[in-house]
């Protein structure tokens, strides 16, 4: 996809591009839509091997409360307001989803208790145009092959 700058991107890894017509990155934005509960950004994954879907996962708000959701998403981010980069410093803002429970590494944690084997696995994210180091080790650690992000996402999901 070009020459995107990625916040961060491990060394020897890359991120894949389908269209988002393609059918496994449907079912990660089905997932997305009905199981995120990040109203600011919601992301949704799907794990697959072989064209079979092993797990899903989407993102999870820290507040469960919509007044407090409505709250962080309207009126004050702490890690907005003090102007932080992306993919860093999470834990300051008791609102902002920490990267445990990204899409990304729920999906990981939901493969394992459906015991399935994410290695050589790939997953398809719907959301963003970018995965954070925690999420890329965690990516690596469970031995997943590629992520996919749809095509055009840094200019559909940037923000």
């Amino acid at each position: 996809m070009g020459n995107v700058n990625y916040p961060y991107l491990p060394e020897g890894r890359s991120f894949g591009y389908v269209p988002s017509s393609h059918p496994m990155m449907r079912e990660a934005r089905r997932v997305c839509e009905e199981q995120s509960t990040d109203k600011n950004h919601p992301t949704g994954s799907v794990l697959v091997r072989d064209g079979r879907v092993l797990a899903e996962g989407a993102n999870q708000a820290s507040f469960k409360n919509p007044a407090l959701l409505e709250f962080h998403r309207t009126k004050f981010c702490l890690r907005r307001f003090l102007h932080i980069k992306t993919g860093t410093r999470y834990w300051l803002c008791p609102g902002c989803a920490s990267p445990a429970q990204h899409s990304e590494q729920v999906v990981i944690r939901n493969a394992r208790v459906k015991n399935s084997d994410s290695r050589e696995a790939d997953i398809y994210l719907w959301g963003h145009w970018w995965c954070c180091k925690p999420c890329w080790d965690a990516i690596i650690a469970a031995g997943v092959r590629n992520v996919y992000l749809a095509e055009g996402a840094e200019r559909s999901f940037r923000n």
